[in-house]
């Protein structure tokens, strides 16, 4: 089995004094992946820093989480799945935000569960045979 570590996870993991390895050991039991979206969303917190000395702090701290997870591409497969989902979430009236969709999407192709933060991002629960697992690291 394995992981798509979910965007939501990751600030948690930023924020705490644990850092990508207390992440890494919380979830060694699993494979762990990083959505291309997510990737995206991590660089937008880069260009959104409010200040140079934190953006290249970001962007250090992304560089080495991809040498250790692998960015899983959004491709056809993929993107079937999202289509599939999000025709389902539709007609149920349930629809999640796009990009976790597209995190979901990633986690059935690849039969992984979804890795969130302590928060609970409660909208992916949404998603029919979805497996997902909060982050716990102190």
């Amino acid at each position: 089995m394995g992981l798509v570590v979910d965007t939501s996870a990751l600030v948690v993991v930023e924020r705490s004094a644990a850092g990508w390895e207390g992440m890494v050991s919380a979830i060694a039991d699993e494979t762990a992946v990083l959505p291309a979206i997510v990737y995206a969303e991590l660089l937008v917190g880069v260009h959104l820093a409010e200040s140079p000395p934190v953006a290249a702090r970001r962007r250090s701290k992304i560089d080495a989480l991809v040498a250790r997870v692998p960015i899983v591409e959004f491709d056809p497969e993929i993107a079937r799945h999202w289509a599939d989902l999000f025709a389902i979430l539709y007609r149920k009236g349930r629809l999640i935000p796009a990009n976790d969709l597209a995190v979901a999407a990633t986690a059935l192709h690849l039969n992984f569960g979804v890795l969130v933060g302590p928060r609970d991002e409660v909208h992916f629960r949404e998603v029919p045979g979805l497996r997902v697992e909060m982050l716990t690291v102190g």
